[in-house]
């Protein structure tokens, strides 16, 4: 061999054992956020060519806090992680290893806490030389999470020298993540849905005496109800265990996910987790129930409760300022029912009957639109403008008819001049508790959020349930009434107030109107409120015809009915069209307003916090009555923004007139279903959010910030 190849060779080898000693002083630098420190790891400290590796992202997360699993759960984001590596090498998916599950509220979530490492295969390039270095780089992104959830993406890089041989005694992190590692299941399993609810069986033998917490972490979400607990029962073959069904649609696909086992060794707590893939059957018949400390976390108010604070929340829904004047239409007609008391219990239970249907439709349209992976929040559907307008035209329409502008029948629109005893009366009645229903959607009530926060997470039989207690709530005073005739006595003698108070009420209606306009030009601009103002036009015109030739000939009677009929239609198509309009617009600062505002961002919100400054947030919408209310009694005061002021207090408001998945977000992982949302950070990174009531008053806020 001549002197020049074995000088070559002893470089290479020199080469190689120093890059060797590099990787095993340090395989890759630690990058730190304020809430988690992460680096690359790998089990190797030397690569051979064409070998396969494993590497993992090594992540230590501060206490109180967690990161989440590939299906996070309720709510929250899976770890992702984009690898640049040199041409001819890859790296493949991550093995997860076995969640664990943290609750807040109503919301159940899969992650992790303390330390955990995230591994995937690498694949070293068949033509990579001795001597030579493999580079990696990662782009990863996780959301970490308290009582409060923050994005965060860091960029990693992993350098490992290339050897003849792999070599190297690895990384702890590695070992410990492959016995986190879910093992292949050695035993059969099934599963069987029904109309509520989803079985798996296991057959799994004769369990260990010490297993205490069985539970099953599907792949795929929506599969069962994250938060609800899984009832275990053991039969001869196994074990089963049942779950509420999630929101995602019924499946033929083998039911895929973990089986984690805790069990009480001499030792202390051993968890074994195994991989399981379950065909589905017509059926499974549980076995002999099991009570058991599966370790989770109950949602923080159970279905009894709920339905209370539904009721409750129906209940005070009628003096918010969208319903009360829809109440006392009804109170109008019990003092014009004469003493009928049969009729005017007929009529309380129309009423009753109109409401329970509007929940119940707005409760299957949650579950549908559930069904097909939205997620939905209370008024909803304010967020579009279609459904906008179409309320704003129908209380114009109901004020035109209290201000005497057209009649139906002969009588009056939802029964208000009718006789009680008549028959129509009793469609009217039905009629009114549907206005009452679509109206009082834009409203909160105390005991409402966490009743319908509550009833979103919920299987459909429960959510359907916690909706009608709602509705059972609104109409209650009225039927109340309707059932008491020596309340109904007390009530005011008919005469001619009744036809000024009528025409009064009128008032409330066109102002309802007039504000829907305006939360439309924030939604859709000016475009918006021309077809809002032409489509009140055409319906009074229409309304005009429909009256003015009541009474005369057929033939002109037919032909302005006619008109009347087509302006109506031509304005609900001109308004369906508002569908396609753009909605770019939000919600403004007002000019004057006495507290400044930013516009809620989580970059934002984080970079506040990151700052040690107190924020107050303010989730809202220009369709919230309740929030209108709360920013004129108790935040838009002067003696407030002084407050604010003195103490630094940063004030972020989040507009959700328009959908906004991450003020949608914010508002789940506090389990609100809608706006309003007021929480105060006190100042401090590390401080958790106070939050406010949903009816503000200024001693709440002033008491909140430490006044």
């Amino acid at each position: 061999m001549s002197p020049r190849h074995i000088f070559s060779g002893l470089t290479a080898c020199a080469l190689t054992l120093a890059s060797l000693g590099v990787s095993a002083q340090e395989q890759g630098a630690v990058v730190a956020t304020p809430h988690v420190s992460a680096r690359l790891v790998a089990s190797a400290q030397a690569v051979a060519p064409g070998d396969t590796v494993t590497v993992g992202l090594a992540k230590t997360i501060i206490p109180g806090w967690h990161t989440y699993w590939r299906n996070p759960g309720d709510s929250g984001l899976a770890t992702t992680i984009d690898w640049q590596t040199p041409e001819g090498a890859a790296v493949g998916d991550i093995e997860w290893p076995a969640p664990e599950r943290h609750s807040l509220g109503p919301v159940t979530n899969y992650g992790y806490e303390g330390e955990v490492t995230l591994l995937s295969p690498l694949t070293v390039p068949a033509d990579a030389a001795p001597g030579m270095t493999i580079a990696l780089r990662a782009a990863v992104s996780w959301l970490v999470c308290a009582d409060i959830c923050i994005p965060e993406d860091v960029e990693l890089e992993l350098t490992l020298p290339v050897a003849q041989a792999t070599r190297g005694d690895g990384h702890p992190a590695i070992d410990a993540a492959r016995a986190r590692l879910p093992q292949p299941s050695p035993w059969a399993a099934r599963h069987a849905v029904g109309e509520d609810g989803l079985w798996l069986a296991v057959d799994a033998g004769a369990l260990p005496e010490g297993a205490r917490d069985i539970w099953f972490y599907p792949y795929d979400w929506g599969r069962i109800d994250q938060s609800a607990p899984q009832a275990l029962s053991r039969t001869a073959d196994g074990i089963v265990l049942a779950a509420p069904r999630g929101q995602a649609p019924p499946a033929d696909a083998p039911l895929a996910g973990v089986l984690v086992i805790r069990e009480d060794t001499a030792d202390g707590l051993l968890t074994t987790a195994f991989e399981v893939s379950a065909p589905r059957v017509d059926a499974i018949a549980p076995g002999e129930p099991v009570a058991r400390d599966d370790g989770g976390a109950a949602p923080s108010i159970g279905l009894g409760m709920a339905l209370l604070f539904a009721l409750a929340g129906g209940l005070i829904l009628n003096l918010m300022p969208c319903v009360f004047p829809v109440l006392a239409m009804k109170v109008l007609a019990l003092v014009r029912s004469g003493g009928d008391a049969a009729g005017v219990r007929g009529h309380g239970l129309a009423y009753l009957a109109g409401v329970l249907a509007s929940f119940a439709l707005l409760a299957a349209v949650v579950l549908a639109l559930q069904q097909g992976g939205a997620r939905l929040g209370w008024g909803f559907q304010f967020q579009s403008p279609v459904f906008v307008v179409m309320v704003a035209w129908l209380l114009f329409a109901v004020g035109l008819n209290l201000s005497g502008v057209f009649t139906l029948g002969g009588g009056r629109l939802a029964g208000i001049g009718q006789s009680l005893t008549a028959r129509g009366g009793h469609s009217g009645s039905f009629f009114t508790g549907v206005l009452a229903a679509v109206v009082a959607t834009p409203c909160t009530a105390p005991f409402m959020g966490a009743a319908i926060g509550f009833a979103m997470t919920q299987p459909p039989a429960s959510l359907v349930a916690i909706f009608l207690a709602l509705g059972l709530g609104l109409p209650l005073p009225f039927v109340v009434l309707a059932w008491r005739p020596a309340l109904v006595a007390r009530l005011p003698r008919p005469g001619a107030w009744m036809e000024r108070f009528k025409q009064f009420l009128a008032f409330p209606m066109y102002g309802a109107a007039v504000w829907l306009v305006w939360v439309l030009a924030l939604q859709a601009g000016a475009d918006g409120v021309l077809v809002a103002a032409g489509g009140m036009l055409a319906i009074a015109l229409a309304a005009w015809l429909y009256d003015a030739t009541w009474a005369s000939a057929a033939r002109l009677r037919r032909g302005a009915q006619a008109t009347a009929a087509m302006l109506v239609v031509a304005t609900l198509a001109v308004g369906s069209g508002l569908a396609t309009q753009p909605r770019e617009t939000q919600a403004a600062a007002r000019a004057g307003a006495l507290l400044a505002h930013e516009p809620y961002a989580p970059e934002r919100f984080d970079a506040l916090r990151a700052e040690g400054r107190a924020v107050f947030v303010n989730m809202t919408a220009a369709w919230c009555i309740t929030c209108i209310v709360n920013e004129q009694v108790a935040l838009e005061r002067a003696d407030v923004a002084a407050a604010f002021a003195e103490r630094d207090i940063a004030y972020l408001k989040g507009d959700w007139t328009n959908q906004d998945a991450a003020i949608t977000a914010v508002l789940e992982r506090f389990g609100r279903s809608g706006v309003p949302l007021y929480l105060y950070y006190p100042p401090g990174a590390g401080s958790e959010a106070v939050v406010l009531p949903q009816i503000l008053t200024p001693d709440i806020v002033l008491d909140a910030i430490g006044v």
